[in-house]
């Protein structure tokens, strides 16, 4: 992290973050999992704690703290266990909120930025449609211009905060000859005519993470819900990612703490074969494995928190976080698990709950397939 952050007021908003989920998240969080998604008013909570949001312009109705609280809100939910939620919070918060802060016409950051920071507003990304995932270019959603109004029709999937969004940015294609550029990127206010949700989708793991299937059907829409320009939303969502590769790989390694601090309580309560489980050799070696592997880890995300704060970070570091703190969390994730024997298998302990949420790590916002080329083009070219 930089130089330039308050240590003793990051400190004590850190512990604030984490009375919070204490107090309002922990007792309901199993509950929701079985559910499968949280309560809506729990955004209108984070957003009265300050928990949203917080690098927004205090013009725009936010702190305008660094970027570094704003990981730090995620990473405690993630170190906490609760690893939906963080993703809940991640694309509302590092994904959504940035898009229209560096995008966005001051009438639509004035609309929406205030909201998302109280939570009024739920905030949603939607990229992904059922036969174009990682090859955005595929997507066949389109936005004719029509007069005055752009019709948006189509369909997507795999949509975290689906179900609660009041608003979803959606790209779209404006000129389907045009390839990557012929994409556009729009505001779209889910209480418009012709948008519907499909069902939350149920998933191995992040439970209570609504993911929801999104269609829309002549869903008109005035000109001023356009993002940035025309045409260029392609070069957006390339300029946009790092952030959200970035901090999917912090949550990633905050995730990897939980689950060593679990282990680590654990091993030191279990008696296997008269002794204790620390002290049998295996269980040394692999935590001090485990331990190693999170902690290099832990210092690349820092490094790379410190140059996105200082507008330095590429996509292929970008990308080397993502992929190296994901890989790892799914590691510790099983290596831990493993220590737990037959009760790491059982939904009651935790740890099982941070291996299935750590699964889906790998392959949203790029899968480590793709992370890795990303990562091969910036030293090989494309060839």
């Amino acid at each position: 992290m930089t130089d330039t952050i308050d240590r003793e007021e990051m400190n004590l908003f850190r512990d604030m973050v984490v009375k919070v989920l204490e107090g309002e998240v922990a007792p309901h969080y199993e509950r929701w999992d079985k559910e499968g998604i949280v309560p809506r008013e729990l955004w209108n909570q984070l957003g009265e704690a300050g928990m949203l949001c917080v690098d927004v312009a205090e013009a725009d109705g936010g702190c305008g703290v660094p970027f570094e609280y704003s990981v730090m809100v995620g990473a405690e939910m993630s170190r906490m266990g609760f690893g939906a939620l963080a993703t809940n919070v991640m694309v509302h918060s590092d994904i959504v909120a940035p898009y229209i802060s560096h995008l966005g016409s001051e009438a639509q950051r004035q609309h929406w930025l205030p909201k998302m920071v109280t939570g009024e507003a739920v905030g949603a990304i939607a990229m992904t449609e059922p036969g174009a995932g990682s090859d955005l270019q595929a997507m066949r959603s389109s936005a004719v211009l029509d007069g005055d109004e752009y019709v948006l029709n189509g369909s997507k999937t795999f949509i975290t905060n689906g179900q609660h969004a009041d608003l979803v940015i959606v790209a779209a294609k404006t000129d389907p000859s045009a390839g990557a550029r012929g994409i556009s990127l729009f505001l779209v206010d889910t209480t418009l005519p012709g948008f519907a949700r499909g069902r939350n989708l149920d998933k191995i793991g992040q439970h209570c993470g609504d993911t929801s299937e999104l269609f829309f059907d002549d869903l008109r829409l005035p000109r001023s819900a356009l993002l940035g320009e025309e045409g260029k939303g392609f070069v957006y969502l390339m300029q946009e990612l790092p952030r959200e590769r970035l901090v999917i790989g912090a949550l990633g390694t905050a995730a990897a703490r939980g689950s060593l601090d679990l282990t680590l309580q654990y091993v030191d309560e279990r008696i296997v074969f008269g002794q204790k489980l620390k002290q049998i050799q295996n269980t040394r070696f692999r935590l001090a494995e485990m331990e190693t592997d999170y902690r290099v880890n832990q210092a690349f995300i820092d490094q790379c928190i410190s140059q996105y704060s200082r507008g330095e970070l590429d996509a292929a570091t970008a990308s080397m976080a993502k992929y190296s703190a994901t890989e790892m969390q799914c590691r510790v994730a099983d290596g831990c698990l493993q220590l737990f024997g037959g009760y790491g298998y059982t939904s009651e302990y935790p740890i099982s709950r941070a291996f299935v949420d750590a699964r889906v790590q790998r392959i949203y916002g790029g899968t480590s397939e793709v992370m890795k080329e990303v990562i091969a083009r910036s030293l090989l070219g494309r060839d």
